[in-house]
């Protein structure tokens, strides 16, 4: 190596000592200069796929809302909330997308759409807040319980003497405590009265063994 070459090099170490980095300096380059800092990545807003939908009309029900939302991306899965005994919409459910980015598209295109004269609410649910149980039994078509039909057959069932006896007792309580509600009403009624009948027609008494 010559003496030009060993000169530059001193010159260039001496450069290279005189920088001093800074504290907040990610990295110093290579061919010398001032100390870098690394970009700042913005961290996403929410990574959350699951959407909850509020004000849900009468009508919009899984089929149509799969349709609907599928055209923004693919369900991953959907559940409206229901009455346990009716059936019926509770006017609120959840859809599950499979991209997070269409989750958030979603949200803000849809939050406030008028749609059968209901205002859309749409929010994304960060992950913490996801219940756990949220999505059990989310493909199960509840099947309303027939009140009617399950009164029927408790009115039709047959009975034992001693069941029908129960049974006029019941009734002849209920209404006595409905004449002295009557009277401390200071109504002037006169109610008709109860005969209770032990005995039953021959098809409806059940005999024991």
């Amino acid at each position: 190596m010559g003496t030009k070459a060993k000169k530059a090099m001193k010159k260039s170490l001496k450069k290279v000592n005189a920088i001093k980095p800074s504290e907040s300096a990610d990295f110093l380059p290579l061919e010398g200069g001032p100390g870098r800092k690394l970009p700042v990545l913005k961290p996403l807003e929410n990574s959350s796929p699951v959407l909850y939908i509020g004000r849900i009309p009468h009508g919009f029900y899984e089929k149509e809302m799969e349709a609907y939302f599928g055209q923004f991306g693919t369900i991953k899965r959907l559940r409206i909330a229901r009455n346990k005994k009716t059936g019926k919409s509770r006017h609120f459910g959840f859809i599950e997308f499979e991209s997070p980015e269409v989750a958030k598209i979603v949200a803000d295109t849809m939050h406030n759409y008028l749609l059968f004269e209901h205002l859309l609410q749409v929010y994304v649910i960060p992950l913490e807040h996801v219940h756990p149980r949220l999505w059990k039994g989310f493909n199960y078509r509840y099947k309303p319980v027939d009140s009617l039909q399950i009164a029927r057959e408790r009115h039709d069932k047959e009975r034992t003497l001693e069941e029908h006896r129960k049974l006029v007792e019941r009734v002849m309580k209920r209404d006595k405590k409905r004449r002295k509600r009557i009277e401390a009403a200071g109504i002037d009624y006169e109610c008709p009265e109860i005969v209770g009948n032990l005995q039953l027609l021959p098809k409806k008494i059940k005999f024991e063994d």
